[in-house]
């Protein structure tokens, strides 16, 4: 058997392979109140019967002003956990693992969706006040958002607990928090984006407080056999910026926290970043972060093909493959990817009649 396809045990859950369905956002929530909609019930469902080992919703905001738009999901009331009860019956009834990003938005929230051109909105279009570590814009034409005060930085933290709670109410089976991207979290990280003068800002160890605290909250709220990710941005690609020599510490400390897996992403926290993309261009951040942080890690970014996911297990550079982009265009990639790497692979009875006819005979003349 493949490595891709062999079954990987995280803390107390055993999860059948090693492709795992990345966090995407859908824009979709059916009445702008975080709910989930049909909509999410057939996308996850679809991944689940494509053969992915563990599907993750997508991230889903601690409150309401922690969204990135208004048609983003939510965690934080019951009725969240009731409307996402389809869906996670159809990740697991087609045998997959439920996972869940927890995410705020930070200065980044308030926005349309991306295929209406992802503007920024004001109260009048729906949208509301941005919070962030500093009163500092993601960019020019942005609003400046509001430096949070302590207490802030406490309710967040607060949130981030309640929501994980909500997430094991709902029968999700691993949490990951995002800590990426340029949103809340990694704003406090960055000192291009956190120019506090308090304890959380200034030092590493500064900055990484309200990471940390959010981590430790949720690792406190949830079973202790429950696996707990991380999504980190490795590098912001910026001079003075946040840099994988300070990610690598960062896991470390996460790994103190009681983080199981690394999902190693970049960028995000600045619109002038500079980078040129190439297949598995953030496989190197997963390798480092592994060997010298000696956690778990996960490998995102441009992996498309079967035997390159499997040559970057089999090299150590990561221990699962995170795929995105690739499974919206083609949700059976599992299927492919495991017919191609072992000679077979399991598909959903209801389409075993086409799977054995993938050779048809030429047509009579």
């Amino acid at each position: 058997m493949s490595k891709l396809f062999s079954p990987i045990t995280i803390r107390g859950e055993e999860i059948p392979n090693r492709v795992f369905v990345a966090p995407m956002c859908q824009y979709s929530s059916e009445t702008e109140d975080g709910r989930c909609s049909a909509w999410h019930t057939v996308h996850y469902g679809t991944r689940a019967v494509g053969g992915a080992g563990l599907v993750m919703v997508e991230a889903s905001a601690v409150r309401s002003d922690g969204r990135i738009t208004p048609w983003d999901l939510g965690l934080w009331d019951e009725g969240h956990v009731a409307a996402l009860g389809p869906v996670v019956d159809a990740i697991v009834g087609n045998g997959a693992t439920p996972a869940i990003q927890l995410a705020h938005a930070g200065r980044k929230a308030s926005h349309g969706k991306p295929w209406d051109g992802s503007k920024m909105l004001d109260a009048s279009q729906g949208g509301w006040e941005t919070i962030a570590p500093s009163p500092i814009s993601f960019q020019e034409d942005w609003d400046v958002p509001r430096e949070m005060t302590l207490d802030d930085i406490g309710q967040v933290v607060d949130d981030f607990a309640s929501s994980a709670k909500l997430a094991v109410n709902a029968g999700m089976k691993v949490i990951e928090l995002h800590l990426a991207h340029g949103y809340l979290a990694c704003e406090f990280l960055s000192p291009l984006s956190n120019e506090r003068t308090d304890q959380y800002g200034g030092s590493l160890q500064n900055r990484a407080r309200f990471p940390l605290e959010v981590t430790r909250a949720v690792r406190n709220a949830i079973p202790d056999s429950m696996p707990l990710f991380v999504r980190v941005s490795a590098t912001e690609y910026m001079g003075n910026g946040w840099d994988v020599d300070e990610c690598v510490e960062f896991s470390r400390w996460l790994k103190d926290e009681g983080v199981d897996l690394i999902d190693c992403s970049s960028g995000g926290n600045s619109a002038t970043q500079s980078l040129t993309p190439f297949p598995g261009y953030q496989v190197q951040f997963s390798a480092r972060i592994r060997s010298e942080a000696e956690v778990t890690t996960g490998a995102v970014g441009l992996i498309t093909e079967a035997a390159q996911a499997e040559k970057i297990l089999d090299d150590g550079d990561a221990d699962v493959i995170l795929l995105a982009r690739e499974l919206l265009r083609n949700p059976y990639w599992p299927i492919h990817a495991q017919t191609e790497l072992d000679g077979a692979a399991d598909w959903p009875a209801q389409y075993k009649r086409v799977a054995e006819l993938r050779n048809y005979p030429a047509p009579p003349r």
